[in-house]
C-alpha cells in the first residue's frame, strides 16, 4: 500500500508545460505579413539572419523591403552556415550591436533559425553562447524576434531548442530555454517552392523523425500525440510529391503543417537518441543533420521497440501500413519497413558509409550521444555499447 501511494505521488509530482509562438502565420503568401509583424513588436531596426544561398536568391532582399516598407530599417547578416557554430553566432552579434538593432528576423531553415537565436540569446543576457548550453540557462528574454522558414522540416521557426556547433570540441551544443522560442513564427509555402529535391527529402525526413521520437517519447502527453501522429499521416501522404515536384504547391503547403505539427510534438515532449547520435555526425562531420537522421531512424526504432510496442504500431498505421492480423511486434516491424521504403524513395543514401564516416570514430560520437539531452527521454535506456551497435547497424 504504500509503495502504492508512493508511485501516485510521484505522478501527481509531473507537471508537463505546452511551448508555441505567441503567434503563428500559415498559408500561401503569408511571408507578406512580416513587415506588420516586425511593427507591431515595437521594433525600429532589425537584423535580418540568413545563409548565403539564401543572399545570393534575393529572397533576403525581397523580405528587406517588404519590411522596410513598414518603417523598420533592415541590416541582412548572411553568416549562418550549415550546423552554425558559435563563432557564427558571435559574428552575428557583432552586426548586431555595430549596427544598433533592436529585433531579429530569421529567414531561412534551421540554420539561420538556431544562428538567429543564438545571437539573440547573448545580446540579451551578455554571455558566450557555450554558457547557455543545457535547459533554460538564460536569465533574460530575447529582443522582439519574427522567424520566417523556408523548408519544411527543422520547426526551430517555432521552437525552444537552439544547435550551435561548438568548434573546438566539434560536439553540437543543445540550448533548449524557453526564451528562444521566437515570438512569431512565419510559414508560407511559396517561399519553399523549387527547392532542390534533395533538400526537401532531407528536411522531411527531419520532420518525420521529431514525430515518431516526440510520440515514444517518456513525456509524451495527448496533446503531443495528437500533433505527432497528424504529422507522420501527411508526411507518409505528401514527402514523396513535394520531393517529386518541387513545384507542387498542395504537397508543399502540407509539409509545412506537417513540419509544423512534428515542431509542435517535439518541442513539448522532446526527441530521443536518433537526434542525440545525429548531433555528433553533424558536430564532427558537418553533415546534413536531416540525413543523418534518416539513417539512423529506423536503427533507433529497432532498438527502441521493446520498450512500447504499441506505439510503433500506432505509427505503422500512420505512415500507411497494413497491419491488419499482426500483433504490436510485428506491426512495429512493418513500420519500420516503411520508414526504410520512404527514405529509398527519396534518395536518402542507404547508410553513413556513403556519407564517408569512418568507424574509427563511432565510440567518441557514441560517448557524446549519451551525454546530449535528447537522450533523456528516450524510452529505452541504452548503454555505451548500445549506441556504438546502432551506429555500426547505420553504416
Amino acid at each position: 500500500m504504500i509503495n502504492e501511494e508512493n508511485e501516485l505521488m510521484a505522478l501527481a509530482d509531473q507537471t508537463f508545460g505546452f511551448y508555441i509562438p505567441t503567434v503563428s502565420l500559415m498559408g500561401l503568401g503569408s511571408s507578406k505579413e512580416a513587415g506588420e509583424q516586425v511593427k507591431q513588436l515595437g521594433a525600429r531596426k532589425a537584423l535580418l539572419v540568413t545563409d548565403k544561398g539564401i543572399a545570393a536568391s534575393g529572397m533576403a532582399e525581397r523580405i528587406k523591403q517588404q519590411v522596410e516598407e513598414a518603417d523598420v530599417e533592415v541590416v541582412i547578416f548572411d553568416g549562418a552556415e550549415p550546423n552554425p557554430t558559435d563563432k557564427n553566432v558571435h559574428d552575428g552579434l557583432t552586426v548586431y550591436r555595430d549596427n544598433s538593432c533592436d529585433s531579429i528576423i530569421s529567414l531561412g531553415g534551421g540554420s539561420a533559425h538556431d544562428c538567429a537565436k543564438g545571437i539573440g540569446m547573448v545580446a540579451t543576457n551578455e554571455c558566450h553562447i557555450r554558457d547557455l548550453e543545457g535547459v533554460n540557462q538564460s536569465s533574460r528574454p530575447m529582443p522582439p524576434f519574427i522567424a520566417i522558414n523556408t523548408t519544411a522540416g527543422t520547426a526551430s521557426e517555432m521552437t525552444r531548442f537552439c544547435i550551435i556547433t561548438n568548434t573546438d570540441t566539434k560536439v553540437k551544443m543543445a540550448i533548449v530555454d524557453w526564451r528562444c522560442t521566437p515570438n512569431i513564427a512565419i510559414n508560407d509555402p511559396l517561399l519553399m517552392v523549387g527547392k532542390p529535391a534533395a533538400l526537401t527529402a532531407a528536411t522531411g525526413m527531419d520532420a518525420l523523425t521529431h514525430a515518431i521520437e516526440a510520440y515514444v517519447s517518456t513525456i509524451a502527453t495527448p496533446i503531443t500525440d495528437a500533433c505527432a501522429l497528424k504529422a507522420i499521416e501527411l508526411i507518409a501522404q505528401w514527402l514523396r510529391p513535394a520531393v517529386a515536384n518541387g513545384n507542387n504547391l498542395e504537397a508543399r503547403d502540407k509539409m509545412a503543417y506537417a513540419e509544423y505539427l512534428a515542431g509542435m510534438a517535439f518541442n513539448n515532449a522532446s526527441l530521443g537518441y536518433v537526434h542525440a547520435m545525429a548531433h555528433q555526425l553533424g558536430g564532427f562531420y558537418n553533415l546534413p543533420h536531416g540525413v543523418c537522421n534518416a539513417i539512423l531512424l529506423p536503427v533507433v526504432c529497432e532498438f527502441n521497440t521493446i520498450a512500447n510496442p504499441k506505439r510503433y504500431a500506432d505509427i505503422a498505421v500512420a505512415m500507411g501500413a497494413n497491419i491488419e492480423g499482426l500483433n504490436d511486434v510485428d506491426a512495429a516491424a512493418k513500420g519500420v519497413q516503411t520508414i526504410r521504403q520512404l527514405s529509398r524513395d527519396i534518395g536518402i543514401p542507404a547508410g553513413l558509409t556513403e556519407l564517408d564516416v569512418k568507424e574509427v570514430d563511432l565510440p567518441v560520437m557514441a560517448e557524446n550521444a549519451m551525454k546530449d539531452a535528447c537522450m533523456l527521454t528516450n524510452p529505452r535506456i541504452a548503454t555505451l555499447n548500445n549506441v556504438i551497435d546502432m551506429f555500426k547497424a547505420a553504416m
